[in-house]
């Protein structure tokens, strides 16, 4: 079930109906968001229900036993159970055909011919989401930051909560599952800001980013026809159709899961109001950075073993990072590329005692971005390499703009959208509390307002860009 969807407009309000009428029992609540979320997912395909199941029940059943184990080597036991698990799982559905593909190519280069190795599997939706969910929460008890839950249905709530099951935010078990256990009372003041949160993330998604992708689309699906100039401007309009899209999907996510009472933790904070590409990964998507941070880069030794080491633990995790989003070679190369400038950045802030650029670094951030956007969007490795390299080879021309009334939106909507965010930047009220400045009056007026803009320039696409991952 998508967000921007007939489907959800209706679920949303009848589980909110249904869920405060459950007031009194907490617990009744965590039943109805259970079956709900199920119903949410099993709605794109049930089958793979099976899956959050067994994560569920294994780490469950996990975080119990490292909690009651004695010694660390046992513990060590229990948790590589969890992580082997997980990742098994994972690794089987994203990986396992492009490292048969990879070893098959790899393997004909050198005259071995190898029969077809891959397997006709689907890519389950959210899984890389929820599996690094489960997977911290075991990894939090193995370091004692947290204790085991003894409430299943409680646990079982967290691991597939609706709002962030298939595209995050990737919570920590030790924001939400205090959350659902205990009791939620209805509050006015997170209504109203999860209502202006989800039409604001709508707005970002159906207005700015699926009008930006037509174009993006149109020009990225013929690279070899268009000029250096034409692929730069819609390069830099996929920098920001991926950027409305994916902070659109976690604005709806975190305004729906305020209408439960539940606060999830931030996950853009304006990423490209960065003056470095540090800055950048501590406003994008943070709960996957902060994820990446703790219990890969920290776990391999953070900055704790020497400046080489360093190095090589940024760059480590970046490439995984890459791999996380997709199993490609272009998603490697991403990773590869912010890894080698956040090791550049590290040397230059320790060499020249600053922690910062001054203002050229807005331009220098997003410029780097902006390039490894390329490999992000491009259909394979030989084609991002094309459309770099004719972007840097300056044969500007005359922009294709195709329909230009589109084209003309597409400017429109982009420069709504970056006032909008540079009036709550400048606010210094995150976005998350944003709502609570306005009235019901007010509110309705604005809420009236982004219907009335999602009617005028309503786009046909519906997935959100993330749920590839």
């Amino acid at each position: 079930m998508l967000f921007n969807s007939i489907e959800y407009l209706i679920f949303l309000p009848i589980v909110f109906i249904i869920y405060w009428l459950l007031k009194n029992n907490y617990k009744n609540q965590n039943i109805l968001l259970l079956i709900s979320s199920y119903v949410f997912y099993g709605w794109w395909d049930y089958r793979f229900l099976s899956l959050i199941l067994f994560s569920s029940f294994l780490d469950y059943f996990v975080g119990q036993k490292i909690e009651q184990a004695v010694g660390d080597k046992n513990k060590k036991r229990w948790l590589l159970v969890s992580l082997c698990s997980n990742l098994g799982l994972l690794g089987v559905f994203k990986y396992y055909n492009f490292f048969a593909d990879s070893f098959a190519n790899t393997m004909s280069t050198v005259g071995w011919e190898v029969n077809d190795l891959t397997l006709n599997i689907i890519l389950p939706v959210g899984i890389s989401f929820y599996t690094f969910q489960t997977l911290s929460y075991s990894i939090d008890i193995y370091r004692g930051q947290i204790k085991a839950s003894r409430d299943i249905v409680g646990f079982f709530t967290f691991v597939s909560l609706f709002p962030q099951l298939v595209a995050g935010p990737i919570e920590r078990a030790s924001n939400l599952i205090p959350q659902i256990e205990k009791k939620r009372n209805l509050n006015i003041t997170l209504i109203k800001t999860g209502i202006f949160q989800i039409f604001i993330g709508l707005f970002r998604k159906v207005a700015i980013a699926d009008n930006l992708g037509v174009y993006v689309d149109s020009v990225y699906g013929n690279y070899e026809i268009h000029n250096s100039s034409t692929l730069l401007v819609a390069t830099v309009f996929y920098a920001f159709q991926i950027y409305f899209d994916f902070s659109g999907y976690s604005d709806i996510a975190i305004g729906s899961a305020k209408l439960f009472g539940f606060n999830f933790n931030r996950n853009f904070n304006f990423p490209y109001f960065s003056k470095t590409l540090t800055e950048f990964w501590r406003r994008w998507h943070m709960s996957l950075s902060f994820w990446l941070r703790d219990y890969l880069y920290i776990s391999l030794g953070g900055n704790r073993k020497g400046i080489v080491i360093t190095y090589r633990n940024l760059l480590l995790t970046m490439l995984l990072g890459g791999l996380w989003h997709g199993s490609s070679w272009n998603f490697v190369i991403w990773g590869a590329i912010h890894g080698l400038f956040l090791s550049f950045e590290k040397y230059t802030f320790s060499a020249l005692k600053i922690t910062t650029f001054n203002a050229l670094g807005y331009i220098y951030t997003f410029f780097v971005v902006l390039i490894s956007w390329i490999f992000f969007r491009a259909p394979d490795l030989q084609s991002a390499s094309t459309i770099v390299t004719e972007i840097l080879s300056f044969n500007y021309g005359s922009i294709f703009i195709g329909d230009i009334n589109a084209f003309v939106n597409a400017l429109l909507l982009i420069s709504i959208g970056i006032l909008i965010d540079l009036k709550i930047f400048r606010s210094n009220i995150p976005l998350e509390d944003y709502g609570v400045r306005f009235n019901a009056v007010k509110l309705s007026f604005i809420v009236s307002v982004i219907i009335l803009m999602l009617c005028l320039f309503y786009s046909t696409a519906e997935n959100f860009i993330y749920f590839q991952f």
